[in-house]
């Protein structure tokens, strides 16, 4: 299939948008303690994309017979992704809350998501966090016009195992623009010099996500929840990212939070 690429107005569409996702996101951080229900976390976001003007591209999405029934991916400890939030959910300390956040506005999706510690993690889990981190930033900086899409893969893949942790295989990154999923996929594994060739004005969500023990995951009874398949925590950090001939420029930035590297 044939990869969007963004004209002009495209790009200033999917700005505005990511700039929503963003800000909802960084409003809902500094909210992940002890004693919190994913619910309320929930809440706090749905409202928060309804006062910006933009509504939720998770509620309602459609897989397979069922709809997802929340406006938010909140995935805590061994959730990989895709974590329905509900009250019976409370959050304790040491418990790490993958907050994901996919908003529509004005025709366009902003799409990014964050790993969060509830209070004092285990040095390991705080590695785990660290490495996913720093495994997306490398992965948007392989995003190269001129490179091609298994750059990115083979690079998050190298540097999360090189450091004892694994890549899932069963969700991958993806294009982002008027849909939530448009081509490419973007694996977090793969081959350099593989896939499509990186072209400016593409939109891309890229998203490490890092098991702490292996790869495999498994889908809940609820047909959302993915988790590891062995039980180990996942973390999950996701930005979406504009490919140009200056670079890649990571679009999911609040409006008050200035682009890295910008003076």
């Amino acid at each position: 299939m044939t990869i969007p690429i963004k004209n002009k107005a495209g790009i200033a569409g999917m700005r505005a948008a990511c700039a929503v996702a963003a800000t909802v996101l960084e409003q809902l951080k500094p909210l992940v303690r002890p004693g919190v229900t994913t619910q309320d976390l929930e809440e706090v976001a749905r409202d928060a994309m309804a006062r910006l003007g933009a509504r939720s591209a998770c509620f309602g999405y459609q897989h397979g017979p069922k709809r997802y029934p929340a406006h938010t991916c909140i995935s805590v400890n061994d959730e990989v992704v895709h974590g329905i939030p509900s009250f019976r959910r409370v959050l304790r300390e040491g418990d790490i809350v993958s907050l994901d956040i996919v908003v529509w506005h004005q025709g366009y999706i902003g799409d990014n998501a964050f790993t969060v510690p509830v209070g004092p993690v285990s040095d390991e889990v705080q590695k785990l966090l660290r490495i996913t981190r720093e495994a997306l930033d490398l992965g948007i900086r392989a995003a190269q016009v001129g490179q091609r899409i298994g750059d990115i893969s083979a690079t998050i893949q190298q540097y999360v195992e090189s450091h004892g942790f694994s890549v899932v295989r069963d969700m991958v990154g993806h294009g982002v623009g008027v849909s939530m999923h448009e081509p490419p996929e973007i694996p977090n594994f793969g081959r350099r010099g593989t896939g499509d060739k990186i072209k400016p004005g593409m939109t891309l969500a890229i998203e490490p996500m890092v098991n702490a023990g292996g790869y495999r995951t498994k889908t809940l009874a609820d047909g959302w929840t993915v988790v590891t398949a062995d039980g180990s925590p996942s973390a999950h950090f996701e930005h979406t990212v504009l490919t140009t001939e200056r670079g890649p420029e990571i679009l999911t930035v609040p409006p008050t939070v200035p682009p890295p590297g910008s003076s």
